[in-house]
């Protein structure tokens, strides 16, 4: 039988196909049907194995270049019989191990933290088997098993329903449906869309009222969600932008190092007839000097210790490389329920007696006050409507929190802010009948054994409890419901419903149990109580995140499955001020219509998950780069399509966390501004490093081809040059990418999508260092290396060591960085001059070939540093007068 019709044949052919009973299945038959069928599981993507893992770091253009010079390095080493090639060799293949090792202990971290997050959110099924109620992983569900679903469960897979007592599920991680849908065991038309099939069940549902009992019917990646989740498996990937553009830079770094060796041999052997191992090794050593070695590294580090910081904020970034893309965005868009909202019904306003009485807190705070016109009131005034509240209820208190329907809990909550012993009401106060809630009803009534007898206790929609009200409650007397009263009621219900505040009618009747068969037939003559709004509240802060985001130049736009007035009036709270928008106007738009539409609509009500994929799609198009939120089933695709997908990590499913780039452990909004102000500092610490390292690696180049363009001999050797590398690209430049985020980094636009870290004033920054270096450092080396080539190249190696740690703080000059905001910098470079020292004074000096330096040397350094920084500063100022400075730089803005 094909899987799709389970929910259009009747039950006794579904136990008939499945080889089951109503009695449940033996031990032995669930371990044959868990060997052909497997486990319950959801997989998006082959799992990645560690050794995988680890060779994944070495796909990188730069990587692959320093391992091509380690080659060739060794093999120069064996034909010459010279230990320093090997020495040169190991060093670099040393970095580029450490480089790998850097990253995928990062990635494979961020893989275990996920994996540590399924075991904990890892469901059980009550099942029955062997005729007996067991509960066992959801992982080992069976088709055939018959599963016993109660009020708060999860379902652990697809299943046809057996049996439904008043049993409502919420489908929306599935369906998008906000609204939980009732669930009954006829069978259904064949022609039922997903959302319409309502004697199914499917995996990852909640049930949040009644209980059901239902047969297994597929499992794993045959259920629904299995069926989206091979659909995402099949999407693939792109790059994030920060990866391509250090790929790009791979490749900028390879064309250069081939261009000046072809012209530095050509130069060799057409005007000096020169020497092939000469040419080789002049080569080894621009190779050596253009590829900064240290830089995968450095941005493996600065991105690991900006997710380290992340994860302390409730952020869990997935990949490093996503971390880059965050500093870019310029705009996102957000569920409202649990992101922007406390996803906890709150009672805001109770009407009773004529006045509208103020509750203060939010969720399940059980702290609040109550107050009539900004005036304390006294809930003894309405005691009883609070206890018809709390006895016409199915929710309840639990020392691990509320538990049940969050509309019962709503209403529950304001007899505890009065300080009722709810929990002792429960139990004096019994209930010996009820009526459950239905769709169709639309109200719920119980009868309770009372002091003075039984009472009913009814609540439900206003207009229908309204309706079945002769009487109303004043002052402690009964009295006939007037039309006047009855017209005012329904005036305050519609002005508190026009506030998107979900309102409920509450009340009650003195009866007499011999007087009926069924409880139904008492809900009338009743007196009317009072009404209760209720609405899902702005969490705290989030107003002030989002303001926040829009100073960063970052529109907000909120993407609901709630109805436009809720939507309108919690957009309107949190300050969203654009047009909005809902279902069923989008789907008249073209596409052309909506690319227009999406740049002036800041909310969408009643949207399903594939209206955020055609919306991100169009924003996409428009050629914004957009972070998305999403918890459901049906989110995973536009999250992971979105430039930052962001998945909640307490309302998620399993499979929207695999599709995440990243996901919020605490569902807030304000981790993610948190995560856009750590990505966009992580990324002014690598634009600053990068700059540093280009500009120390471009000096090297310069002063080697210009050393052999003009027939100077060689000043450095290859040594030497990864040495330099070595101090440069380590603790200095490591510092500069754990520098603090500048104060204003939540002041600025979002980095245009075709803007490159390499911008034009980094081309000019290169250049002016580079110069002022190559210039400084030639004229040394021409002026001592016709007395000792070795004190020559000793004095160059030096020097080319302290105009690189001069060069660090010309970079936090030249981007505006406080000097003394990072001691860790002043420790680097302290460090790597030292460590520079310990070479020339210290037996190491003769594997680098080098010589202890005398004064004369020492005087020749310092002054060639104080004319290089003196020509640096002068180069740079002419610099800042002709190229236009970025205005990110600059201008806070505001959007």
């Amino acid at each position: 039988m094909n899987i799709l019709e389970w929910h259009t044949i009747k039950l006794d052919s579904v136990l008939k196909e499945l080889t089951a009973s109503q009695n449940g299945l033996s031990s032995e038959e669930v371990k044959l049907r868990l060997e052909k069928y497997g486990h319950n599981t959801i997989q998006i993507e082959k799992k990645i194995s560690v050794l995988d893992l680890f060779l994944s770091q070495f796909k990188n253009l730069i990587v692959l270049i320093l391992i091509i010079a380690a080659i060739v390095s060794g093999v120069l080493g064996y034909v010459q019989h010279e230990d320093e090639y090997f020495f040169d060799a190991v060093l670099i293949i040393t970095i580029v191990i450490a480089n790998a090792v850097f990253g995928f202990v990062q990635e494979y971290k961020a893989e275990k933290s996920i994996e540590a997050l399924k075991k904990m959110s890892a469901p059980l099924a009550t099942l029955l088997r062997n005729g007996e109620e067991v509960q066992v992983k959801a992982s080992e569900v069976v088709p055939g098993d018959i599963v016993i679903l109660r009020e708060g469960d999860v379902v652990p897979s697809d299943a046809r329903i057996i049996e439904s007592i008043s049993c409502y599920v919420d489908e929306s991680a599935l369906t998008g449906e906000s609204v939980p849908a009732h669930k009954e065991a006829e069978e259904v038309d064949s022609t039922a869309q997903l959302a319409d099939r309502s004697n199914m069940l499917y995996m990852n549902t909640a049930i949040t009222r009644g209980k059901a009992t239902a047969i297994i019917v597929t499992t794993g990646m045959n259920t629904e969600i299995g069926k989206i989740a091979k659909e995402i498996a099949s999407v693939e990937e792109e790059g994030s932008h920060f990866e391509i553009e250090v790929e790009d830079l791979g490749k900028k770094i390879a064309i250069g190092v081939f261009a000046i060796v072809i012209i530095v041999a050509g130069t060799e052997f057409l005007l000096r007839n020169g020497d092939p191992v000469m040419i080789f090794l002049i080569a080894v050593s621009l190779a050596v000097a253009a590829i900064p070695e240290g830089l995968p590294a450095i941005v493996t580090l600065a991105l690991a210790m900006g997710t380290r910081k992340m994860l302390h904020q409730n952020v869990l970034m997935r990949r490093l490389a996503t971390v880059q893309n965050l500093g870019s965005v310029d705009l996102i868009c957000t569920d409202k329920t649990g992101t922007l909202t406390e996803n906890k019904m709150t009672v805001t306003k109770i009407y009773h007696q004529g006045n509208v009485v103020e509750i203060t807190g939010k969720g399940f705070d059980i702290k609040g006050n109550f107050s009539i016109n900004g005036n304390a009131a006294s809930p003894k005034e309405f005691e009883l409507l609070l206890t018809c509240a709390a006895l016409c209820n199915d929710a309840k208190k639990t020392s691990s929190g509320f538990k049940g329907d969050p509309t019962e809990i709503a209403v529950l909550v304001p007899a505890y802010k009065a300080g009722y012993d709810v929990e002792k009401e429960i139990l004096t106060y019994k209930r010996v009948d009820e009526v459950p809630f239905s769709s169709e009803r639309k109200m719920m009534a119980t009868i309770n054994e009372m002091e003075t007898g039984h009472v009913l206790f009814a609540k439900g929609a206003p207009e229908i409890v309204l309706d079945k009200c002769d009487y109303t409650y004043e002052k402690g007397k009964i009295k006939k419901l007037d039309d006047a009263t009855k017209k005012k009621i329904t005036e305050t219900y519609e002005k508190m419903a026009s506030e998107a505040l979900r309102v409920l009618a509450f009340a009650y009747r003195e009866v007499k149990l011999s007087d009926y068969d069924d409880a139904e037939q008492l809900e009338e003559k009743l007196v009317f109580l009072g009404l209760m709004g209720m609405i899902d509240p702005p969490r705290e802060g989030v107003k002030e995140a989002i303001a926040s985001c829009r100073d960063a130049g970052i529109r907000v736009v909120m993407i609901t499955g709630d109805n436009h007035l809720t939507a309108s009036a919690i957009g309107k709270e949190l300050g969203f001020s654009g047009k909005s928008i809902a279902m069923e106007e989008l789907d008249k738009l073209s596409n052309k219509e909506l690319r227009e539409i999406v740049e002036k609509i800041d909310i969408y009500a009643r949207t399903s998950p594939a209206h955020k994929v055609n919306i991100l799609k169009a924003l996409k198009e428009n050629g914004h780069i957009v972070a998305m939120t999403g918890d459901g089933v049906n989110d995973a695709a536009a999250l992971k399509n979105s430039d930052v997908g962001i998945a909640m990590g307490i309302r998620g499913t399993e499979v929207t966390k695999e599709a995440s780039h990243m996901v919020l452990l605490d569902d807030n909004f304000i981790s993610i501004r948190n995560a856009i102000a750590h990505g966009r500092a992580i990324f002014d610490n690598i634009r600053k490093f990068v700059a540093y390292l280009l500009a120390a690696n471009s000096t090297e180049v310069m002063v080697i081809f210009f050393a052999s363009l003009f027939g100077f001999g060689l000043p450095l050797a290859a040594v030497h040059l990864l040495w330099i590398n070595l101090l440069t690209d380590g603790l200095p430049a490591l510092a500069l990418g754990i520098d603090p985020p500048a104060k204003d980094i939540m002041k600025r636009k979002p980095r245009p999508k075709e803007e490159r870290i390499i911008d034009n004033r980094m081309v000019m920054f290169i250049l002016a260092i580079g110069i002022s270096a190559t210039i400084v450092i030639l004229s040394m080396f021409h002026m001592v290396e016709f007395g000792d080539l070795v004190e020559a190249q000793t004095l160059v190696f030096t020097a080319f060591v302290l105009f690189e740690m001069g060069k660090v703080y010309l970079t936090r000059w030249y981007y505006k960085v406080d000097l003394f905001t990072n001691k860790w910098l002043h420790v680097a470079v302290l460090s790597s001059i030292l460590l520079q020292l310990i070479v020339l004074y210290t037996p190491l000096s003769q594997y680098f070939r080098v010589k202890a330096l005398d004064g004369s040397d020492w005087v020749i350094i310092g002054t060639g540093f104080v004319v290089f920084m003196v020509l640096s500063f002068v180069l740079l100022k002419l610099e800042s007068v002709f190229v236009q400075r970025d205005v990110r730089d600059q201008v806070p803005v505001k959007s």
